[in-house]
Formats: structure tokens, sequence, C-alpha cells
């Protein structure tokens, strides 16, 4: 059985992921404390891999490679570091061809097949960071999961969970659960994710 890709995000109530250009991930209306961190953590660490598009690879690798040896900040976040550091990860970007931290680098007019065939080759769950890239999953029909952590604030405009798409997506629910800060987590799978490319 192949590997499932997992877009993995946090999002508003009305399913936006920043309300202004350039929160990556930091918007005050984010409610991540200690014990959603450690969900994170428990998460990410059981990923066989992490898939990221440019944006929000540059995001994490300016903050996370440092964050693991940082003595001024909690464990959970200096063992997020480590976790997202060591991990195996793919970075999609037209216009990078290295990078570090257990990174490989696709990219031109094949990566989505190129990510079809990582996913078919490999087993788990593999994360994905990013928008864009997930809506292309989306389109190529080998996005398998959501896995959403709704945060309770209403944003009314900003950067929506995907870009604009051609078809409805059905989803069915899996998982879900709530958290002390009023976050909720679900987790669906997506209907109609081909099983092969």
């Amino acid at each position: 059985m192949p590997a499932r890709l997992v877009y993995w995000m946090n999002v508003s109530l009305d399913l936006f992921i920043e309300r202004t250009t350039g929160e990556q991930g930091g918007g005050d209306w984010l409610r991540i404390d200690e014990q959603l961190h450690r969900e994170f953590n428990a998460r990410a660490r059981a990923l066989s891999a992490m898939v990221e598009g440019r944006v929000i690879y540059e995001t994490m690798e300016a903050y996370w490679p440092a964050a693991r040896d940082d003595a001024s900040l909690s464990d959970v976040l200096r063992e997020y570091g480590e976790i997202w550091t060591s991990a195996p990860k793919v970075l999609v970007s037209r216009t990078r061809d290295h990078a570090d931290h257990n990174t490989r680098v696709v990219g031109g007019d094949d990566a989505i097949d190129q990510l079809a065939r990582l996913r078919a080759e490999s087993t788990g769950d593999i994360g994905v960071g990013g928008a864009t890239l997930a809506t292309q999953l989306l389109e190529a029909g080998i996005l398998d999961e959501l896995l959403l952590f709704t945060h309770p604030a209403v944003l009314g405009t900003g950067r929506p969970l995907f870009d604009a798409h051609e078809r409805v997506i059905e989803l069915d629910l899996l998982e879900h659960a709530v958290f002390d800060s009023g976050v909720t987590m679900h987790r669906y799978a997506v209907r109609g994710a081909s099983q092969a490319r």
C-alpha cells in the first residue's frame, strides 16, 4: 500500500491559514499552547517524511534548526526543532536546487510526478505543508488526507486553505479531538484519492 500524503495545517474557523501576507504560522489568532504543541510533536515524529513548498520550507528552515539547541526555549519547542531538522524532507521549488537539514529538492514540470512516485514507493504518512502544493496534489488526485487544527477565530479574509481548484472535495472524518485551548483537530480522508499513478 502506498504512503498517504497528509496536508497538515492550522486554520481559522473560516478556513484561512493566515490573515495577512507573511504571517507564516505566527498570527496572533493562533492558540498554540504546550498541550497542542505536544500533539504536533507526536504527529510529526510519526511521519515517514515531510514534503513542503518553498515558502513554508523557508519559514521552517529559518527557525527550527536553531530552536533545537536554544536553551531559552521550552522543551517542547526544542523537541520540535529536533524532529523537523532530522526528518527526511522534500522541498518542492522551481527556484532552489539545494537545501540542508536532510532535505532533497524537486522542481520543474514533473515535480508532482516525482511526488507521486515518492508516495507509491514509500509507506506511512508523509506530511504536506503549503497551500499551493496541497492544491496541486489535490488536483493530481494524490492528496490522501487533511489534518486540520481549527482555531476558534473568524478571520474574514486571508490566505485560504486551498487555492482555487476544479472539483468538489468530498471528505470522510477519520478522527477528531478537542484541546484545552479551544482548538479542534479533524483528520479527514479525501474521497477519490488514487491508489497509484
